[in-house]
This record gives structure tokens, C-alpha cells and sequence, in this order.
């Protein structure tokens, strides 16, 4: 019982940096459930970049059995995070005005985290390196996170590896830019959805994606309703539309030809 000089829980978990992080700026109740939300999300996001950056190794050295395993783990991830949303919620318009022009310019849109999250996977754009502009080492990150092949980039080489009709362009292409849905890989993915016994490794491969993805647009869309339900229609503290621009997000699909597909069957 005595651990004086010998690693406890709290010292192993640093809690008394983490329980020690959250300076509130106004004495509003809610403040500190929106600080803890907000920061607990991150840590969930942190666990996701490291399950994500597994993931895309395992699938690039073809060992997709514990790839599967990784791409689970970072579903159920994204459905945590899902759940942090309803804890939110319980805050009302009136709990938020206590404190949101003391958060001044500070925007969930500026998550450096979900930035390299959505680059990871694959929804990539050069222009949303601009929020990070004035931090030269997470630019550094991000720029270096477009160089290499994401989540879905090393996915559809696995494909090609298994012998399916990839396009040759696709996989040449510039990793930098956005992905554009490709009737090639449509095809291709669809020749193992008509045959999944065949392709068995593929098939779970591409369902895998698709859990994810369905989490992912989950968390995006209870992230349009938390924000409509507090703050309705009006700008963003960052600057964005605020509920207009998250709705938009809802249309960009990671894997669109895992979605296409299935009306096609």
C-alpha cells in the first residue's frame, strides 16, 4: 500500500497533469463540460492517428488479418467519440452564451488531429493547410502526411496486389490532392462483391472501410445537430459558416466507390 518512491496509477497515467489542464476562462458551469469534451475527443483522436498509422503498415506489407483487427478498434473510436456528442448536448443555448465570445477566433475547425485524420484516410485538400499556417511544426505534420499514400491509397494497392484491375493512373497519382471517385476502382471493388468467396480477404477489407466511414459520417453528423441544437445558424467562432459548412462536410464520402457500388449490384 505504501509508493513512495515506486510508480503508482497516477504517475504511470500523469493524471495530475491531465486532471490539472483545464483552465477556464469565465465562471460558467459549462465551460467545463465544453473544455473536457472537447479535450477528451482529442485524446480519442490521438488513439485513432496511432491505430490508423498501424492499419495503413499492416495493409502496405500485406498482413490484412491484423489489419482488420486495427480498422475495428478505430470504428469503435469513432463510436466513442459519437457518444461524447450526448453529453454535449446537454448543454443549452443559454449555458453556451455564458461563455462563447470569451473563446474568441478558437474553432473545432482548427483540430490539427482531425485534419491529419482526414488526410490519413484519405480526404485530402492542400487548401485546409491554411488553419495551420502559424504553427510551423504541425504544417511540417500535415505536409508531410499528403506525401505519403493514406488509408485508402494503400487499400487499393493491396487490391492491385491481389490481382485485380486497379487503374494503372490510380495508382501513380498525385497523393497530395483530392480524391476523385474512379469508375476503374469502382470496378474493380465490385468485381469482388459479386464474388466476395473468391476474394474473401478484399471483401472484408472493403467492409472494414465501410464501418469505418459509417462511424465517421455518424460523428459528423452529430456534430451538425450539437452545434444546430446550440447554436443554430449562426457563424462559427472560427469563422465558418458554422452549421451551413458542416452540413456540406456531410456529402464528402472517404470511400465512394464502396458506397456507389451497391446500387449497381
Amino acid at each position: 500500500m505504501a509508493f513512495a518512491g515506486r510508480m503508482s496509477y497516477g504517475d504511470y497515467l500523469q493524471i495530475d497533469r491531465i486532471l490539472t489542464s483545464q483552465h477556464l476562462l469565465t465562471s460558467a458551469h459549462d465551460e467545463m463540460l465544453f473544455i473536457i469534451q472537447h479535450q477528451t475527443s482529442e485524446l480519442w483522436m490521438r488513439l485513432a492517428l496511432h491505430e490508423i498509422d498501424a492499419a495503413r503498415r499492416a495493409i502496405a506489407a500485406d498482413h490484412l488479418r491484423p489489419a482488420f483487427k486495427l480498422l475495428s478498434r478505430i470504428a469503435r473510436i469513432f463510436e466513442q467519440l459519437n457518444s461524447a456528442w450526448d453529453v454535449l448536448r446537454t448543454m443549452t443555448p443559454a449555458d453556451y452564451t455564458h461563455f462563447r465570445h470569451d473563446l474568441r477566433q478558437s474553432s473545432g475547425f482548427q483540430s490539427w488531429q482531425y485534419r491529419l485524420i482526414e488526410f490519413a484516410v484519405g480526404n485530402r485538400n492542400p487548401a485546409m493547410l491554411r488553419p495551420h499556417a502559424h504553427r510551423p511544426d504541425l504544417l511540417a505534420l500535415l505536409e508531410a502526411e499528403l506525401g505519403r499514400p493514406s488509408l485508402h491509397d494503400e487499400a487499393l494497392r493491396a487490391l492491385a496486389r491481389m490481382g485485380l484491375p486497379v487503374p494503372e493512373p490510380v495508382l501513380a497519382r498525385d497523393l497530395s490532392q483530392p480524391w476523385r471517385a474512379d469508375p476503374g476502382v469502382q470496378a474493380a471493388w465490385e468485381m469482388v462483391y459479386r464474388d466476395p468467396n473468391r476474394h474473401w480477404e478484399a471483401y472484408e477489407l472493403a467492409e472494414k472501410l465501410v464501418d469505418f466511414e459509417d462511424y465517421f459520417r455518424r460523428w459528423r453528423f452529430n456534430h451538425v445537430t450539437t452545434v444546430e441544437r446550440v447554436i443554430g445558424l449562426k457563424r462559427g467562432t472560427g469563422g465558418t459558416s458554422g452549421v451551413a459548412y458542416l452540413r456540406r462536410m456531410l456529402d464528402v464520402e472517404l470511400f465512394p466507390e464502396l458506397w456507389h457500388l451497391r446500387t449497381s449490384l
